[in-house]
Parts: structure tokens; C-alpha cells; sequence
């Protein structure tokens, strides 16, 4: 895939023109059992926040807090999980070779490249298996105490000169060269399974969802908003919410950072490009290439996407903080979304096109807590952000 200058006029908004009979087989239970036979697993709290639901115009706003999942700060966690699990499986039968066509060492470590959650979530869960594990990240991508909290579940950090895309290139090179088991959580051509379980890992988020809003006495959501790096959460969402077996109606929509959106430039585009790297304070958000597994379902099931700025995520982490909720940028985003696409100029045509009206209910996938990736200490009411200054 080619990379593309990433325009700085991206728009901060792209209405997709879905067929709406449009869906995706069903996805089997299997990482959802899984996660409940945990000892660590409980649901995730679903908050309402009705001061939300005044702010944009809608009947009822629920967050999913995903700042306490598995014992981690972030989703991210339920991917790892399942996907190490499913990994090591395999392996142990000899069924994963390495793409040097031979079968892995016995005690094969795990390998991946992260900008910031998956990466903990994958060592926590390769520690627990018994595994080494060894992350790769892109220099200076990542906030401080994302690193020491990776190196502190017992992994070896190896930093790479570049993006999160030439991390992922490096950490896959290293696996092939070494026999160990690589655990990414996007995927290319040729390499699809591994995410494929991430995906699947996922997919407990949104079960969780159906179950909580049935014990309020309510149906599925009518609109989700996903913060959406190279799209697996956002594949995941649109595997439940377009499946075969679920009922239409629940509108998807992607929050992306506009210094670092594929998605929309890609949906413009009609097919999926590499953008320019860039920066911001959503560090976990900062993805040039969509995943190829995801991107289809994006193009045929999303109904349309979001852009937003630093200021808009730390705004909008603040908002949350009053309101009881502890999320860091990538999380807040999911809010800073919602603000952008339900509010303001251009609301109404954008409201519209999502079936969204004053009695509506909205689910904002809060996917990090504020322990996962702090805002930063200089980010006041006032002062503007600037990329370089993201971290101490």
C-alpha cells in the first residue's frame, strides 16, 4: 500500500452512503466464554450520564468505562487476552508456522508493536502464560509511564525510528527472523488470523453492552461512537451491530484525531490509503494505514466519521472527569465525537443522517482511563496544545 500526503484540509466530518441491508455473518461466542471463565473478568461499568444527554440534545447518554478491564487501564486487554490464548494454542499443537515456513520454538516468545495499550495488555498476558515477551514502539510515540508500565509486566522494549506502521514492520521482521509468535492487532495481506482473534476478543465489549442496557429495560443503543486507530475496536463494533442475527438501526460512527485520520481520508478516497504520520496527545489513535480485515466493514457497515482535536479530546477528558468518569485522550475522544458530530454548525444534516433525535440513545466507548495515558500537566483551559510539548 502506498503512503499518501495526508492533507491538513481532511475534513473533520465524512456522511458514508451505506446499503443499510447490509450485514456480516455471526460471530461465535467463544473469546466472550473465555473472558467470563477469568478469574479477573467482570463487566465493565455502562454510566449514565444525563448531564450528557442536555449537553447534546439526545434522550439518554451511556459511557462503557473500559478503565478497569481485566486489570488493565484499557480495552485493549480483551483482544490480548484471547489472542495469546489462541496463539500459544495453536502453537503448542504446531499449528501456527513462522512465515519462514517452519514451526516455532517450544518456548517461542511473543512480539508485537504498540502505541500504547495493546503493547501492555500483550506482555501482561504473555507473562501470565509463562512467556517472554518483546514490544516494539515507535520513539517518542508513546507517554512515559505507558513505557515503564510495559516494562514493568517484565517485557523487553525495543524503540524504533519511525511510526507505528514501521514499528509493526520491524516487529514482524524480528518475529520471522526469531520463530517467535507475533500478536498484532492489525492486519495485511497474508496476515489475518492473529488480529482476527483480537477482533473477536473485542467483541465481549459490545455483549457486555446488550446485556447492560437489557437490565435497564432497553434495546440496542441507536448511536456508538468508537475511537478508531487502525480500525480493530471499530471492526469489532460493526461485526456486532451489523451482524446477521442482531436488528438494524444502531448507527456507527468512527472518532479519529485530524492530525492522524486514515479512516476518513480513506472513505473519501473509496479504498483504504496510507496517510502522512503525524502527532497528538491521542497517542493510541495515531494510525496511517487502516487494517485490511477492518476495512472492509468500515466501507460497507459505517455510517460515518469524525474527526477531532487535541483540544477537543483534553475538553472533553475534563467534562468527564466532573461528571465521575477518569478517561484519558484516546477515551475522551469517543465524547469529543459526539460533541462534533450532534452539535453546533451543520448538526441537524448531521443528525439526520445518523436517525438521531431528542429521545435517542447514544453509547460513548470511553477505551482508556486517564491511568493508561495521562493527559498532560500543562494542558490547561487556556493554553493551547502543541504536539511537541505532549510529554515531559
Amino acid at each position: 500500500m502506498t503512503r499518501e500526503e495526508h492533507s491538513l484540509m481532511t475534513p473533520d466530518w465524512f456522511a458514508n452512503a451505506r446499503d443499510s441491508t447490509w450485514t456480516v455473518a455471526e460471530t461465535a461466542d467463544d473469546a466472550y466464554d473465555f473472558h467470563r471463565s477469568l478469574d479477573a473478568y467482570a463487566p465493565t461499568a455502562l454510566v449514565e450520564l444525563p448531564d450528557l444527554a442536555d449537553e447534546l440534545g439526545v434522550g439518554h447518554v451511556f459511557v462503557k468505562d473500559e478503565s478497569t478491564r481485566l486489570g488493565l487501564p484499557a480495552f485493549k486487554a480483551l483482544g490480548a487476552s484471547w489472542a495469546v490464548h489462541r496463539a500459544l494454542r495453536a502453537h503448542m499443537s504446531r499449528q501456527v508456522p513462522t512465515t519462514l515456513g517452519r514451526p516455532a520454538p517450544a518456548k517461542a516468545a511473543i512480539v508485537t508493536a504498540t502505541d500504547g495499550n495493546h503493547g501492555r495488555a500483550v506482555a501482561r498476558f504473555a507473562r501470565l502464560a509463562g512467556r517472554a515477551a518483546t514490544i516494539y514502539i515507535p520513539v517518542g510515540g508513546i507517554h512515559p509511564s505507558a513505557v515503564v508500565a510495559i516494562k514493568d509486566e517484565g517485557a523487553r522494549i525495543v524503540e524504533v525510528a519511525g511510526d507505528y506502521d514501521e514499528a509493526v514492520a520491524e516487529s514482524a521482521r524480528a518475529a520471522q527472523q526469531s520463530g517467535d509468535v507475533l500478536v498484532q492487532d492489525t492486519a495485511w495481506d497474508g496476515y489475518e488470523e492473529v488480529p482476527q482473534w483480537i477482533v473477536d476478543g473485542y467483541l465481549t465489549l459490545f455483549k457486555e453492552i446488550d446485556a447492560q442496557l437489557r437490565e435497564r429495560d432497553r434495546s440496542q443503543p441507536d448511536l456508538v461512537f468508537v475511537p478508531t486507530g487502525v480500525g480493530s475496536l471499530l471492526q469489532g463494533a460493526l461485526a456486532h451491530y451489523r451482524s446477521e442475527t442482531t436488528c438494524p438501526g444502531t448507527a456507527v460512527v468512527s472518532v479519529e484525531p485530524e492530525t492522524a485520520s486514515c479512516m476518513i481520508p480513506s472513505l473519501s478516497a473509496g479504498r483504504a490509503i496510507t496517510v502522512e504520520a503525524s502527532t497528538t496527545i491521542m497517542s493510541g489513535l495515531n494510525c496511517p494505514t487502516p487494517s485490511s480485515l477492518a476495512w472492509p466493514l468500515v466501507k460497507n457497515g459505517l455510517d460515518a466519521g469524525v474527526a477531532v482535536s487535541d483540544r477537543d479530546a483534553i475538553d472533553a477528558a475534563r467534562r468527564l472527569l466532573v461528571l465521575g468518569i477518569a478517561a484519558g485522550p484516546c477515551g475522551a475522544a469517543a465524547l469529543a465525537g459526539a460533541r462534533r458530530a450532534l452539535t453546533g454548525a451543520d448538526a441537524d444534516e448531521r443528525r439526520a443522517h445518523l436517525g438521531i433525535n431528542t429521545g435517542s440513545t447514544v453509547v460513548l466507548t470511553i477505551t482508556e482511563g486517564a491511568g493508561a495515558n495521562p493527559l498532560p500537566p500543562e494542558a490547561d483551559h487556556t493554553t493551547p496544545v502543541r504536539p511537541a510539548d505532549r510529554y515531559p
